[in-house]
């Protein structure tokens, strides 16, 4: 009797001390966002209407149909007064950046997110573990992941990592692969840095094909830098922790493969053209996403009876706000953040934070969806156990989201200080809409275009 005693007491010392090994395990394997840091670039670099303009009129291969088509996509992209863009272009560089350029525009961003976002956390390079860094079209040697690791002082073991070529996608890409990095280290917690941002002034198309000009009325500066950890010690300090993670790329559909590429016109000139495929790629590849996405984040109820948009329609009955309580979308476009609102059944305060960052900072590539996250927090918005919807777009053709959970205090007004309080504005129209697109300058442009440049 005391043998079979001494066994079962045996049994669950083991037992106990497995379960605590599996639980630390889980612990150590979950990925928390500690804190993130959204570049605001200097005033000087604001791209205003005027600007805009500018740099439409000095250019000698623009005809006057071409200027007509690129203010008319430009009035309704939803862009305000305030956006950035490379000194390059505002000083009349645009057809000649140097190499040396691209560095000082990355440069500068990295002084004014990476920088700012060690100071805030308290944290040095040496830190850092894990270093993920996308950049779509910038891609020198050495690369721009290792640029950070000398400037910052990372430690010779750091495992970095440089993407490029992801599209406005990328950010989601970047987090993917920290989170992974992280728990092939567990169960010995780890720091990741995932650095996104696109790099503008070398890839600003001077040319005049129409389907390679439409990046003029909408990409601008911008990038943010974000720590994720998964050392269960930082939880009481860390901001959101990630729930869910999916990923959807249709690459193999040749139409879908070749709607954005980045590639030379007629001339030789490079930029990035957008075939009339684009809009259903857009939508095949959200379908795909949503039918992976939707059962792992809304209730059983919720799903049953309703049906999903398995063709690119709309969703119907399903309420995705039973699985979400805000949502952050791409600023791709005024056209793209509507058709996701109109899919997704949502109202206009729902995808208002999506609008207003468009408006305040244009198309910043993969970084946008952290900016909109930036004016949910500087509104005050983000409670604990909110759950926030992230979903992004980027060429191949790839859709990817994620769902975070609100676990701490989220209250930093970060680039919106200035602005917040005047957001959102009484009318996202124009103000130069009269002066510049009459109804002479904009009549004859094609709707098929228009709608291209929404998407």
């Amino acid at each position: 009797m005391e043998e079979l005693t001494a066994l079962l007491v045996l049994i669950l010392v083991v037992v106990a001390s497995l379960a605590t090994a599996i639980a630390s395990l889980r612990q150590r394997s979950r990925c928390y966002l500690l804190d993130y840091v959204c570049y605001k670039p200097p005033d000087d670099q604001m791209m205003s209407t005027e600007a805009t303009c500018a740099v439409m009129n000095r250019s000698k291969r623009l005809n006057d149909p071409l200027r007509r088509f690129l203010l008319r996509v430009f009035f309704r992209s939803g862009l305000g007064e305030h956006t950035y863009a490379p000194r390059t272009i505002l000083h009349g560089r645009e057809e000649s950046p140097t190499h040396q350029d691209a560095h000082d525009e990355m440069d500068a961003f990295f002084h004014g997110a990476v920088a700012e976002l060690f100071a805030r956390t308290g944290l040095r390079g040496r830190d850092v573990d894990v270093l993920v860094v996308n950049v779509s079209s910038f891609y020198p040697a050495p690369s721009l992941a290792s640029r950070i690791v000398r400037r910052y002082g990372m430690r010779d073991d750091v495992a970095a990592y440089n993407l490029a070529g992801m599209g406005c996608s990328a950010v989601l890409v970047a987090v993917d692969v920290a989170r992974n990095a992280l728990l092939a280290r567990a169960p010995r917690p780890a720091m990741a840095l995932v650095v996104s941002a696109e790099c503008i002034a070398p890839n600003w198309y001077a040319g005049d094909d129409r389907s390679m000009l439409l990046g003029q009325c909408l990409f601008r500066c911008g990038g943010a830098a974000a720590l994720l950890t998964s050392d269960p010690e930082l939880r009481p300090r860390a901001k959101m922790e990630l729930r869910v993670m999916v990923r959807s790329n249709i690459a193999a559909d040749d139409a879908a493969h070749a709607c954005a590429v980045l590639r030379e016109d007629a001339d030789g000139r490079v930029g990035i053209g957008l075939s009339k495929e684009l809009p259903k790629a857009a939508v095949r590849a959200f379908s795909v996403n949503l039918r992976a996405l939707a059962p792992r984040i809304l209730p059983v109820a919720e799903l049953a009876g309703s049906r999903l948009p398995w063709h690119g329609k709309n969703c119907g009955t399903i309420n995705f706000k039973a699985g979400a309580d805000h949502f952050c979308f791409h600023t791709g476009g005024a056209a793209v953040i509507e058709a996701v609102k109109q899919s997704l059944g949502l109202d206009d305060g729902d995808v208002e934070p999506s609008r207003m960052t468009l408006h305040r900072w244009g198309n910043t590539s993969s970084s946008s969806v952290l900016y909109v996250l930036s004016y949910m927090e500087a509104k005050g918005r983000l409670k604990k156990g909110d759950r926030v919807l992230m979903l992004t777009f980027g060429s191949g053709f790839k859709c990817n989201s994620c769902v975070w959970e609100v676990i701490g205090d989220m209250a930093d007004k970060g680039a919106w200080a200035d602005c917040i309080d005047g957001y959102p504005p009484e009318s996202l129209a124009n103000p130069y809409m009269d002066k510049y697109a009459s109804p002479n300058h904009i009549h004859g442009d094609k709707a098929s275009d228009i709608q291209l440049a929404g998407a």
